[in-house]
């Protein structure tokens, strides 16, 4: 080897407990520590979830501002949103407002959850001028196929005797139309590009409500009757904007509300990480790297399909990285299927999914010494 060892940390956010970039700085500490003159890289990374506002404004030096809106269960509260460097591109992330960290699990519940309080937020941006928005639509609390978002853009979901349903996903199973007579979107002058961390479609085993229903609150009946919930939501959107939102991938993202926003505002749907990646410059900071740490807080059977993670250590082997380390709060994944994907050694927090998640100070702690216990393994393969 010539020159000083280059490592490249791009974690992601601990959800609920730790931002990218506090356990981004945490990493670097611990990596200093045992490397003092390597070639050191720390950059937060984020996927479509928690942290695309923040990732984003800070890679293309741009603006953050903070809005009035509420939170999954109606509650108010103020959330993030930002323009790019360019200044004309407002993005926003639905787990500011619609996600799941908003609540406590006592809260949980995708039967009433709504993404209103990200409709807000877009309304805001729309109303200051933007009519390019980018959308990160990971982490959210919610299964209302993204009917809250369009009801705070002037979009009414009306039962079949034209009166206006109540919030969350169950009461779509007596949606019948959509008043849009106040809706402020013109599909002329605004463009919706949503950045999707799961490839999942609406409904059906594989659909929003099945696969992320249960960590929303969802029991196996909930589950049932909001994904035929979510169906209907489908049938009407196709009667009466002719879109077919069923089977599109990353439809069943956010809880629905890619599909929702593919029918109500014509948006493009694309993958996260890919979009993000390039906005820091991802690729050229990998080149010539010996060893990458990324993590978050739980990998698993979704973790291949779309999730930033898989996407970093799938980008490292492709620029020729030697040894990718993940260090996570919890691991679901075998030792075979972590490399599948390009992850040579996994460095859990916890060891059970039924231990309690600890504080953001215990966690930094823990993430520190399994920062260095990786550095010192991964060293001895190269």
């Amino acid at each position: 080897m010539t020159g000083p060892m280059k490592i490249v940390i791009v974690p992601q956010s601990f959800k609920g407990t730790a931002t990218a970039s506090v356990v981004a700085d945490a990493m670097m500490k611990s990596t200093k520590q045992i490397i003092p003159h390597a070639d050191i890289i720390a950059i937060p990374m984020a996927d479509g979830g928690t942290g695309t506002v923040n990732t984003l404004v800070n890679a293309t030096n741009g603006m953050l501002f903070e809005t009035a809106t509420v939170d999954p269960i109606g509650r108010p509260i103020t959330a993030i949103w930002g323009v790019l460097g360019d200044k004309k591109t407002a993005v926003i992330e639905t787990a500011a407002a619609s996600g799941l960290s908003l609540l406590n699990s006592s809260d949980y519940n995708p039967e009433i959850t709504t993404t209103r309080g990200t409709g807000i937020l877009i309304r805001t941006a729309i109303d200051a001028g933007y009519s390019d928005i980018l959308l990160g639509i990971g982490d959210s609390a919610t299964n209302d196929g993204g009917v809250g978002l369009a009801r705070a853009l002037g979009i009414k979901p009306l039962d079949k005797f034209g009166k206006e349903l109540p919030e969350g996903g169950a009461a779509l199973s007596e949606l019948e139309s959509f008043n849009i007579d106040e809706s402020i979107i013109s599909l002329s002058n605004i463009n919706i590009t949503v950045l999707c961390d799961v490839i999942n479609p609406l409904c059906g085993p594989n659909g929003a409500s099945a696969i992320y229903g249960p960590q929303k609150g969802a029991s196996e009946k909930q589950i049932d009757s909001l994904d035929k919930a979510l169906s209907k939501l489908a049938r009407v959107v196709q009667i009466q904007f002719d879109k077919d939102i069923l089977d599109v991938p990353g439809a069943g993202a956010g809880g629905g509300l890619g599909a929702g926003l593919i029918g109500f505002f014509n948006a493009q749907l694309l993958p996260g990480f890919g979009v993000i990646s390039r906005a820091v410059k991802l690729e050229e900071l990998l080149t010539r790297a010996d060893i990458v740490l990324t993590g978050e807080g739980r990998i698993d059977s979704q973790t291949s399909l779309g999730k930033g993670v898989a996407g970093i250590a799938q980008l490292s082997k492709l620029c020729g990285v030697k040894a990718v380390a993940a260090i996570v709060g919890s691991n679901e994944l075998s030792d075979t299927d972590a490399a599948a994907i390009g992850i040579d050694n996994v460095f859990a927090l916890r060891k059970s999914q039924n231990v309690a998640i600890p504080s953001t100070e215990e966690t930094l702690s823990l993430i520190e010494s399994a920062t260095k216990l990786a550095i010192e393994t991964l060293m001895k393969g190269i």
